[in-house]
């Protein structure tokens, strides 16, 4: 779902319709380091330009909130070399991008079991969240460590635990009150989900909170992800019209 000239899609832009919020899975890092004849962890540190080029692309569309699958819970069964120079990579990308986030008004958010991460990095990211806590020109919220189908069983979890603590009963149960045990809790829905690597599914991604996500697929592999790409899935999502199970009018 791709034209040949992304950048035809510029000037289609309506700055008065820009999706909110963003989700993107970041896929292809693996496949387009093999087509180098590279190493896998080479497609993931090319990868971390794409991050950064898509941050500063969302900042200034005025995208409100940026969601990016960083590491999912089914990652651990990867090689453990390639686990662990994941790990390392975000270890430096944390320490190397905190300034910016900061200098830029960025929010550092974290959906994911943080307990499962090396403890430094835990506690890098944690430090970092706190530290960006009062910005608010974009929300950036990292999926590490994540699973949707795991977040759903936490959630289930707390709430059973809240009322067998006398704090609810089943009736009082809705989908309000589920949500506030999500990851998620207080930040709004994605309004486009963009997944790249020519891949067509979701991944156990926020399977909870993509009900009513509009969904772009991209051909290209994440290291090669351009801004061009992103204004691209901007304006597809802006000619569609989301109904959320009504009837439409127009």
């Amino acid at each position: 779902m791709k034209t040949s000239e992304p950048s035809a899609a510029y000037p289609l832009i309506d700055p008065h319709r820009v999706p909110p919020h963003v989700a993107i899975i970041m896929d292809g890092n693996g496949r387009w380091a093999r087509e180098r004849g590279l190493p896998r962890i080479e497609g993931h540190r090319a990868g971390r330009d794409a991050v950064r080029r898509t941050l500063e692309a969302c900042r200034d569309l005025g995208i409100r909130c940026l969601t990016l699958y960083a590491f999912s819970t089914e990652n651990w069964r990867r090689p453990a070399d390639e686990v662990e120079g994941l790990m390392l990579l975000l270890r430096d990308a944390v320490a190397a991008e905190a300034e910016e986030l900061v200098r830029n008004g960025i929010r550092l958010c974290i959906s994911g079991d943080l307990d499962g991460l090396p403890a430094e990095i835990a506690a890098q990211l944690r430090a970092l969240a706190v530290r960006t806590e009062g910005n608010d020109r974009l929300l950036l919220n990292f999926a590490l460590n994540y699973g949707g189908r795991a977040e759903l069983v936490r959630a289930a979890r707390r709430l059973a635990a809240e009322a067998a603590g006398g704090g609810l009963t089943p009736d009082q149960i809705d989908e309000t009150h589920f949500a506030r045990h999500l990851y998620t809790a207080g930040l709004p829905d994605p309004d486009l989900l963009i997944r790249t690597g020519k891949e067509q599914r979701i991944s156990n991604f926020l399977l909870w909170q993509i009900a009513y996500t509009e969904l772009y697929f991209c051909d290209v592999y994440w290291p090669d992800f351009q801004v061009a790409h992103l204004y691209e899935a901007v304006a597809t999502y802006q000619q569609r019209r989301r109904r959320y199970g009504g009837v439409d009018d127009g």
